[in-house]
């Protein structure tokens, strides 16, 4: 039945992204929430209204102010991240549930937001370790911004027992398989 919210958060480097494109792969019932931000596109494979809907600044602060978001956070300074309104209708109008990827006070908003009509995953690694080496071997982050997610990530784990539950992304086939069985039982109640 459409109109429930799937949220997943993690810090970065958990897997989360990697879960959340498997999701709506292998679910044609799942329509992906593209996130606004005014970051910079990534290498030359991001695309705007596909990855992201980029924004400049001003432009998000205009969507703030017409209050055209559920949700939006300043993740990184100088860096804004939200969903938006249209993006909730756009899936809900194709029959479809909605999945986020998003960062943990922007899922946190969204669960309190969408109430019992959605299910709010946090995705962990086993260890600080094995998230400091994922996001090293991604070779996109300069010393400055490992430490930086590193910190973060730290941060962002002290919200985990807040979501309905923690996923721990240690063997990504058996990750992906919980994850579907999540979304199953999640359709059926």
């Amino acid at each position: 039945m459409p109109g429930k919210a799937l949220i997943f958060c993690a810090p970065s480097g958990s897997g989360k992204t990697t879960i959340v494109k498997h999701l709506i792969r292998t679910n044609s019932d799942l329509g992906f929430s593209i996130s606004a931000s005014t970051r910079d596109k990534r290498g030359r494979t991001e695309q705007n209204g596909k990855d992201y809907y980029f924004l400049t600044p001003e432009e998000f602060k205009q969507k703030i102010d017409e209050k055209a978001f559920i949700e939006w956070e300043e993740v990184y300074e100088g860096n804004f991240y939200g969903t938006l309104k249209t993006e909730i209708e756009r899936v809900w109008n194709e029959g479809k549930n909605v999945i986020f990827d998003v960062d943990v006070k922007g899922g946190l908003n969204l669960k309190k937001y969408f109430g019992d009509k959605a299910l709010a995953v946090f995705v962990k690694v086993p260890s600080e370790e094995v998230l400091k080496e994922r996001l090293h071997d991604r070779g996109t982050e300069t010393p400055e911004s490992l430490s930086r997610r590193l910190f973060k990530a730290k941060f962002e784990m002290s919200f985990q027992d807040q979501f309905d539950v923690v996923l721990v992304n240690e063997v990504l086939e058996r990750s992906l398989a919980e994850a579907q069985q999540l979304y199953d039982d999640f359709k059926k109640s």
